[in-house]
């Protein structure tokens, strides 16, 4: 089986993109991370980057007059990474309709929150201001509604009667950097079928 292509789009720190690349080189993920999309030049996710030696491109959102402007250099420099599969690693802005529709069933994004629970940002604050007794992240194909697309993986925590927005989130980013190489993995061996809402995951003949 060919590798498949990958592009990670980050803002930030970047440690799911880690767990990735991670998962990569030690043979997990059966995959070669071409780029990192990245729409902040301080973001830390560009030394992970050039650490591991993967090319990165810089769409520096200030630098634009328009979010429009913006989007149609982002979306000229994604289709130029020529990938199979856009990772969203911690991308912190809303991809317009005319991004998500370049690329159907090739992008995923992961969000710390058992979706369609707790959409949007500050996911874990929201789950301790709630009550619930469990939380956790969920990997999706992205659609073009908020946090809405397909369900991949969910996993799972407990959420603790002591714990404040922090501890909550340091519990799922863990589980994140497990889920989120895992999904990456079903995608690059063509076992995700989407139909509907549900995602099939189909089991290696």
């Amino acid at each position: 089986m060919m590798k498949k292509r990958i592009a990670v789009v980050a803002s930030g720190r970047g440690s799911n993109f880690q767990a990735v690349i991670d998962a990569i080189r030690n043979g997990t993920v059966p995959a070669e991370c071409a780029a990192l999309i990245t729409d902040n030049p301080k973001a830390y996710a560009l030394e992970r980057a050039k650490k591991a030696g993967v090319p990165c491109r810089i769409i520096d959102y200030s630098q634009f007059p328009s979010r429009e402007d913006y989007e149609r250099a982002l979306l000229s420099s994604m289709q130029e990474a020529d990938v199979d599969l856009f990772v969203l690693a911690g991308y912190m802005r809303i991809l317009g309709s005319s991004i998500v529709k370049a690329f159907p069933g090739k992008m995923i994004n992961i969000h710390p929150a058992l979706l369609p629970s707790f959409t949007g940002l500050h996911a874990q604050r929201q789950a301790v201001q709630y009550g619930v007794k469990l939380a956790g992240c969920t990997v999706h194909f992205v659609d073009e509604s908020l946090d809405g697309g397909p369900i991949i993986l969910q996993k799972c925590v407990p959420v603790l009667e002591t714990d404040d927005e922090d501890a909550l989130a340091e519990r799922i980013l863990a589980q994140e950097h497990v889920a989120f190489p895992e999904a990456i993995r079903l995608f690059c061996e063509d076992r995700l079928v989407i139909e509907g809402r549900k995602v099939r995951i189909q089991s290696i003949e």
